[in-house]
């Protein structure tokens, strides 16, 4: 999975926006998950101006992006999370 999403991608920069285009092509949102015990729906993925993958998650009219190698996953997880677990093995290894 990793090589399919950086093939063709020069520097971790590269590399990061094809994760992102993993993500957003396969990541079945929204979806529900907790974070700090409070209840949560992720409802897309961005990615930010320096480049960090990030979920927008949402309760009520409050938005808060959350970095994805943080984001605690549901259980059971939603449909694409296999991309989530590519992306953080990868960037524990540049």
């Amino acid at each position: 999975m990793i090589e399919e999403a950086i093939v063709d991608a020069y520097g971790d920069s590269e590399q990061t926006a094809g994760f992102y285009t993993m993500l957003e092509d396969n990541l079945v949102v929204p979806f529900e998950t907790e974070i700090l015990g409070i209840g949560v729906t992720v409802d897309r993925i961005d990615m930010t101006d320096d480049e960090q993958i990030v979920a927008v998650c949402a309760r009520g009219k409050s938005r808060q992006r959350v970095p994805i190698l943080e984001l605690p996953l549901p259980d059971p997880p939603p449909k694409g999370v296999e991309w989530i677990a590519a992306y953080r093995r990868w960037a524990r290894g540049r």
